[in-house]
């Protein structure tokens, strides 16, 4: 379970650093992206193996009808981290959608998974993407929303998500448990 703690603080801590220490932060310029890049990859290796090897109380697991309903949040978490929203017409005014979206993945995986390591991997992460939110906004409280798309570009990017969740769900199933049941 260490491991796996670590892997998310990481992850928290490589996403925040230029705004819980810009100070830091900003001298390493370019150089700083390889160095959040490297500490990412690192945090993702650590919440893999580390939810893997983690173990922990079990109180619920899939059912034919929270599989159903995961793949539909899923469908709409993979269209919100899609350029979809902002080049679209019915979600053009979310300021975070990609974080929504992201927040959605958590929140599906929740649904199917409830033991103590997935509280502490997707809750952890899920906690994240609110106060990323939360600090985004406070940071830049001036936010304007881009121009209305069409629908035909929510459309378009809706049947990419949906081609997406198919090809996702086959991996998914190759290396972990079924997605689509």
């Amino acid at each position: 379970m260490l491991l796996l703690i670590l892997g998310v603080a990481l992850w928290w801590a490589a996403h925040l650093f230029k705004r819980i220490a810009p100070g830091v932060r900003e001298p390493m310029g370019n150089k700083g992206k390889g160095v959040v890049a490297l500490a990412l990859v690192a945090s993702i290796l650590l919440m893999i193996f580390g939810y893997r090897m983690a173990d922990g109380a079990f109180f619920w697991g899939r059912h034919p009808a929270t599989v159903g309903i995961n793949n539909l949040i899923m469908l709409f978490a993979l269209y919100l981290t899609s350029p979809g929203p902002k080049k679209g017409a019915l979600f053009y005014k979310l300021r975070h959608p990609m974080l929504l979206g992201f927040l959605l993945w958590t929140l599906a995986h929740l649904l199917v998974n409830g033991d103590v390591p997935s509280f502490v991997l997707f809750g952890g992460l899920g906690l994240w993407a609110v106060v990323e939110m939360i600090v985004i906004n406070r940071a830049e409280p001036g936010w304007v929303a881009p121009s209305k798309g069409s629908i035909a570009k929510d459309a378009m990017f809706m049947a990419i998500s949906l081609v997406l969740l198919v090809v996702i769900g086959y991996v998914h199933g190759l290396i972990g448990p079924p997605a689509f049941g």
